[in-house]
């Protein structure tokens, strides 16, 4: 995990597979399904079996602009009503989704039955559910910047009228401190116009694949002896750095503790993540948690002061079997199926900052590295790193799955950020408090502290997915948001810093002392 310490782009892969489906749209949700161009056309998609074929039909699409990622000052006050109130912004597009996806044949009767049925109607829920975030910011003295209210219109889009690969210029690239240039926008095909519809061309994608048909596809894998290195060196290191680790052994969740909150995003909401996560670490993390629950929750850690909570995206192999979760929201009923994947290898290690001494974690941190809508949102906020064990010095992969050859095992990765802003343990949008080192110095933006750097190292036993004739047998996919089609950039990680007896400092010291600890 040394190596991956910073967000890092890997396009490589990706431009070699003209049909690859991610779209970076910036907005909150895209929601797809095969359209049919008459009642009488079929799709060939083989629906709940262990291969992906590639599907004849069109496929219609819905963008909604993401207003979570616009409230970055949202007062204290207001967080848990605003809070819930995004949570039902995504609810409303996840069941937008799920009409999309079943209303295929009148659809195909009725040209104007997404925009009546669908569309209309979820500007509406959305532009009510918008207004009760103005309500709640208000009642607290706070302000609402109105022009946020034209963010509850969604647009539709045909097949041919979306970009081909997903890739984006001007708006996934970092500057100094890992903040975002140009915001994050499409061109040369990708820009929106008069009311948010696209124009490109040669986009063409009618596969969404996957056992559930929401992905992934056979363009969203890559075998991995076939892609050019493409990691980066480390900046060197300065005369004051931090060059210890402190490595924390807390499992791999073999105890099959789940669920589909996220405490940190949608607090007090039941399956505010609409996918299921693996939880090692504390023991007692769900929706209705808090700071006191935190401290009462036990921990799968050797060391019993580490109460911090590891949470992520489970993996599942689509090769036709059905888990215990098939019939559940954020399981089977929300697009995630397949069998649920145990990593053989789960480690969780600190390090230390390149540039300069660390602070100690403050209690409660929370942190979420990477973006679980990158499909919609576009790479700006990507972290995903995707290798094989033998390859991981060489390549990580943010867009595509590795396809690893036999011996090897899928590796999933994750570097957090680094850089504290030195008063708050959490944001309204929950990126704005935390920062990533600047990748050619290691130094953190001005005003932030260098803290230790958290990085997990996730490794999975998977049998490759094999791709012949545009069709992938036995996919593995991260579960996801269902509009979100089980990218492999949609991968990400929740971490809440809970320790005791001076656990933090011992971390921090260790760390600065440049040893080796666990």
């Amino acid at each position: 995990m040394g190596r991956n310490t910073r967000k890092r782009r890997t396009p490589l892969a990706t431009k070699a597979i003209a049909a690859s489906a991610a779209l970076a749209l910036g907005g909150g949700g895209l929601i797809w399904a095969n359209f049919y161009a008459s009642a009488h056309e079929s799709s060939n998609q083989t629906w709940g079996g262990n291969e992906t074929k590639a599907a004849t039909a069109s496929v219609a699409t819905i963008s909604c602009p993401d207003v979570g990622q616009k409230l970055t000052n949202v007062p204290y006050r207001a967080r848990q009503g605003v809070a819930t109130e995004l949570a039902n912004l995504d609810k409303q597009i996840t069941e937008a989704y799920t009409r999309l996806a079943s209303t295929r044949d009148a659809q195909a009767k009725d040209p104007s039955f997404v925009q009546n049925a669908i569309v209309g109607p979820l500007k509406e829920k959305r532009a009510a559910t918008i207004n009760r975030i103005r309500i709640d910011i208000q009642r607290v003295g706070g302000s609402f910047d109105n022009a946020l209210q034209q963010l509850a219109a969604c647009t539709t889009q045909s097949a041919n009228q979306t970009t081909a690969g997903g890739q984006q210029q001007n708006g996934g690239q970092q500057n100094n401190g890992g903040q975002q240039n140009n915001g994050g926008q499409q061109n040369n095909g990708g820009q929106q116009n008069n009311g948010g519809q696209q124009q490109g061309n040669n986009g063409q994608q009618g596969n969404i694949g996957g056992q559930a048909g929401n992905g992934p596809t056979a363009a969203d894998f890559v075998d991995i002896t076939k892609v050019a290195p493409n990691v980066q060196g480390k900046p060197r290191r300065l005369r004051n750095s931090s060059s210890g680790t402190f490595t924390t052994r807390c499992g791999v969740n073999a105890n099959r503790n789940f669920n589909t909150d996220n405490v940190i995003v949608a607090p007090g909401v039941n399956n505010g993540a609409h996918h299921l996560h693996d939880y090692v670490g504390n023991q007692k993390i769900n929706a209705f948690a808090s700071n006191d629950t935190f401290l009462q929750g036990g921990t799968s850690c050797q060391n019993r002061s580490d109460l911090s909570s590891y949470y992520w995206p489970v993996v599942r192999i689509q090769d036709g079997t059905q888990d215990f979760d098939q019939n559940r929201d954020g399981g089977g009923k929300e697009g995630n199926v397949g069998k649920v994947l145990t990593p053989v290898q789960a480690e969780i290690k600190y390090v230390g900052s390149r540039a300069s001494k660390v602070v100690p974690m403050p209690q409660f941190l929370r942190i979420i590295t990477g973006d679980a809508k990158t499909t919609t949102n576009g790479l700006a906020n990507a972290n995903a790193h995707w290798s094989c064990t033998g390859f991981e010095s060489q390549v990580q992969l943010t867009e595509q799955y590795p396809i690893c050859p036999q011996g090897s095992k899928v590796v999933r990765s994750f570097a957090f950020q680094s850089c504290w802003d030195g008063q708050n343990i959490d944001s309204a949008n929950h990126r704005t408090h935390v920062a990533f080192a600047d990748p050619g110095s290691g130094v953190c933006p001005n005003g932030f502290k260098a803290i230790p750097q958290l990085t997990m190292r996730l490794v999975y036993n998977i049998n490759p997915p094999t791709v012949q004739n545009g069709q992938v047998k036995n996919a593995y996919a991260v579960d996801g948001f269902p509009e979100q089609l089980h990218k492999a950039a949609t991968d990400h990680d929740d971490f809440i810093s809970v320790t005791k007896n001076g656990l933090a400092n011992k971390i921090a010291n260790c760390i600065n002392r440049g040893q080796n600890c666990a």
